[in-house]
């Protein structure tokens, strides 16, 4: 077995620490870095990962090195420029080696791209882990680049609340806040049940055995997703759980509703997070977001459950009313009040946000409902106003 990891910020390096610490030996662990640059760093701290947790370092090693972007070529020659090294380890270049589980917590907007970079080495065997900001990402990997059922890969769709940030001198992640994983599988397009066990007890766990089990005449095709959950729960000291995947679908919905207040609110303001909701007027905002995005859960939940004319509609559950909406963007202000946000982050940096897959995605499902949402509308113009170009550029 072999697992990818794409994305090697805070949250993605945590994830393969943990994942290493908790199976040390088998399998291999592939650290795909953004650029050869990054790359060669690795590699002269020994390919080794450092999180610290509570004032304590602990130190995680064994990972292969594998580059995502193609080695530069000699302008004088189609041979590839070979980058210097400094120590014995070999530098794994970007190969054809078929991929059977990959974890991505990079940006929401870098995935496309780079999915479509990897699809040659990507098939039906293989497990795609989305850890990341926003909504709409499967649905655009769907329709762009798997559209045929058959040969589309399994899914897992993560939602993590942990927070963590790179050490000033990046050789190292401080994990801050001690949050937890739930993760669910996207439906198989084959027709086969992962939640079989809760059909008869809703309240039994989930089984793995549902997913394929020695035996299975479809064994092959279902071994890497299984062998995905069961190093997912291992990861005890993150606390992972696997949940139905309507569990999961709601709780994204109320993180989305969350970073779509906090996120462009404290980007435009320049502020952390507690302090947006210090003045009655972002106390406003708040409000008008979260019944926004309530209303428009409300008309997609309509839509897709609608069978016929006396058909009852199913009320919107309690954590996606606008009430309750608010009491977790709240909380979550508070609990993180002295936290910078990533898109505050990016855009500081002049680098591009993750705004499409959080206020963008909810103004889609508003322009496909007919719901309006005009304050999600204008913080998201607000934030493209302020990123295109920067406004803190020099005169």
């Amino acid at each position: 077995m072999r697992f990818h990891v794409l994305g090697l910020g805070p949250i993605g390096t945590l994830l393969a620490h943990n994942l290493r610490r908790a199976i040390p030996r088998n399998p291999e662990i592939v650290l795909i870095h953004r650029n050869q640059e990054q790359a060669l760093a690795a590699q002269r701290w020994g390919n080794a990962l450092s999180v610290e947790t509570n004032g304590v370092i602990t130190h995680s090693r064994g990972f292969s090195p594998e580059v995502f972007e193609e080695p530069e070529l000699d302008p004088t020659s189609r041979t590839p420029r070979r980058p210097t090294r400094d120590s014995g380890n070999t530098l794994h270049p970007h190969d054809a080696t078929p991929i059977q589980s990959l974890f991505i917590s990079a940006k929401a907007q870098q995935t496309l791209p780079a999915i479509q970079r990897l699809q040659s080495r990507l098939s039906s065997l293989s497990t795609i882990v989305l850890l990341q900001n926003g909504m709409g990402i499967y649905e655009e990997l769907v329709n762009r680049v798997f559209p045929e059922p058959e040969h589309r890969p399994h899914f897992i769709l993560a939602t993590n609340n942990h927070g963590a940030y790179m050490a000033p001198d990046h050789r190292r992640v401080i994990h801050a806040g001690l949050g937890s994983i739930e993760f669910g599988i996207v439906p198989d397009e084959m027709g086969r049940d992962y939640e079989a066990s809760t059909s008869k007890d809703p309240l039994a766990n989930l089984s793995i055995n549902d997913i394929t089990k020695p035996g299975d005449p479809d064994y092959e095709r279902y071994k890497y997703l299984r062998s995905t959950v069961a190093a997912l729960q291992l990861l005890e000291d993150l606390n992972v759980s696997w949940k139905p995947i309507s569990h999961i679908q709601l709780t994204m919905r109320r993180k989305l509703v969350v970073n779509s207040v906090i996120n462009p609110l404290t980007a435009l303001m320049r502020c952390r997070n507690g302090e947006i909701l210090q003045s009655p007027a972002g106390k406003a905002l708040m409000s008008r977001v979260c019944q926004e995005a309530a209303n428009v859960f409300a008309a997609q939940m309509e839509a897709e459950t609608m069978v016929g004319e006396d058909e009852d509609f199913p009320r919107l559950p309690p954590m996606l009313m606008a009430k309750n909406l608010e009491q977790e963007v709240t909380r979550v202000a508070n609990l993180t009040a002295n936290n910078k946000s990533s898109m505050l982050t990016d855009v500081e940096k002049g680098r591009s946000t993750e705004l499409d897959y959080i206020n963008g995605y909810i103004m889609r499902l508003g322009a496909l409902y007919k719901v309006p949402v005009p304050t999600t509308t204008t913080l998201y113009h607000l934030i493209k106003m302020r990123t295109s170009p920067p406004l803190d550029q020099a005169w």
